[in-house]
């Protein structure tokens, strides 16, 4: 395969932003939620066990967040409870509180997350951004009265239930200024397409393009850029790859809306397996355990917590993430690179912002194949790229 790109002059300065994203901040919330669970209640850390779960918590960070460890530079809150909560909430359960003069941040947003960022944002060595989406809204808000299952919003966009829904990120913005931390972006809403569906079995909140797109002209936009979180960036979709392009095509071709809108995020957990190769190569062995705590093979999650002994374990995605959080730098640009031969092992090739070039190899067979990566600027290098691996190049151009 040959690495091809215009000169560093050339390049064109980065208009967007791409990057690795911790899941939702779960390792790091497993390993202080354990001791405060109990039926539905919030109960102190106990201070016996503080002592211990600081030295996990502190190596979980350090392998996520750090420069020793694969250097996430962007951090997913959820704004209130997720399918990973202890507990089913919001921020503003009373009902018919249209001015959410009852919101108010729990327990687990004062004691668990937002010490946890501030303990990631201090051991970081690079700028890490905070991320935010929201799962459901109150149930008074939504059609079905309920966190789960199919509803949406009640009424239409413009309406009071949108516009209270809009307030609610200016109030949970609000929230966490007061706790001196400041968001990059926000999220119109999580999976947005998994709440038109009956039975959905955790918090979700139902939007089709056409009810998002109106959503954030008429409501979330507004209130955004007429605030004083205006800087904060506005996201859509946050949904499977399926529904490009035609989400992105109802949702932008509304000036109003586009107005508002600085990118999509797109999710892709369920697609690790076939980013690790055969499903045999990683098939677990303890058939007898219950699939969540051993990982599940179609997530395959980077790290799973031992919630008994205060600890976490590194899985093979942690590290193939790591090829790309800890060696692709915000700023990065794609280039070309053209394989030479069909049966090339996948690769990506990108320039770092000092002009220094990537190359991350994906080799999903059981066989080895033979590598050759030219550039023409420097020469060639002959390697072997092993079955089922992943590998990063870098090199200098002089």
């Amino acid at each position: 395969m040959e690495f091809s790109s215009p000169s560093r002059e050339e390049c064109p300065k980065p208009s967007g932003r791409v990057s690795i994203m911790a899941g939702s901040l779960t390792g790091l919330l497993l390993l202080q939620a354990v001791s405060w669970a109990s039926d539905e209640c919030l109960q102190p850390l106990q201070e016996q066990k503080q002592w211990a779960l600081d030295g996990a918590e502190y190596r979980t960070i350090q392998a996520n967040c750090t420069g020793t460890g694969i250097g996430y530079n962007i951090i997913w809150v959820p704004m209130a409870s997720c399918d990973f909560s202890i507990r089913t909430y919001t921020y503003a359960d009373t009902p018919d509180d249209f001015q959410l003069h009852n919101f108010s941040l729990p327990e687990e947003d004062t004691k668990l997350k937002i010490p946890l960022i501030h303990r990631a944002l201090q051991l970081a060595q690079r700028p890490v951004s905070l991320l935010a989406s929201p799962w459901t809204s109150p149930t008074w808000l939504k059609t079905n009265g309920a966190v789960n299952g199919k509803g949406s919003l009640k009424g239409q966009p413009g309406d009071i239930y949108h516009q209270t829904w809009a307030r609610y990120f200016v109030k949970f913005l609000d929230a966490y200024a007061e706790h001196k931390l400041q968001f990059w972006a926000v999220t119109a809403e999580n999976e947005p397409s998994a709440g038109l569906l009956s039975g959905y079995p955790f918090q979700c909140l139902g939007f089709t393009p056409e009810h998002q797109r109106d959503f954030i002209a008429r409501d979330l936009g507004p209130t955004l850029a007429n605030g004083t979180h205006h800087n904060v960036r506005l996201l859509m979709l946050d949904d499977q790859r399926l529904l490009l392009p035609h989400w992105a095509k109802v949702v932008l071709t509304d000036p109003e809306a586009a107005k508002g809108l600085c990118g999509f995020q797109v999710l892709g957990a369920e697609c690790a397996a076939r980013l690790l190769g055969s499903r045999d190569a990683v098939q677990p062995q303890h058939h007898h355990k219950p699939p969540v705590p051993c990982g599940r093979l179609d997530r395959l999650e980077p790290i799973i917590v031992d919630i008994t002994k205060h600890t976490f374990y590194k899985q093979p995605m942690f590290y193939h993430l790591g090829h790309f959080s800890k060696f692709i730098p915000e700023g990065s640009q794609r280039v070309g690179l053209v394989a030479s031969q069909k049966n090339d092992p996948d690769a990506v090739a990108l320039m770092h912002p000092d002009g220094s070039p990537v190359v991350v190899v994906l080799n999903r067979s059981s066989k080895d194949v033979p590598l050759t990566i030219k550039d023409p600027a420097v020469g060639f290098l002959e390697t072997i790229s092993p079955g089922y691996s992943i590998h990063t190049y870098l090199w200098r151009r002089q």
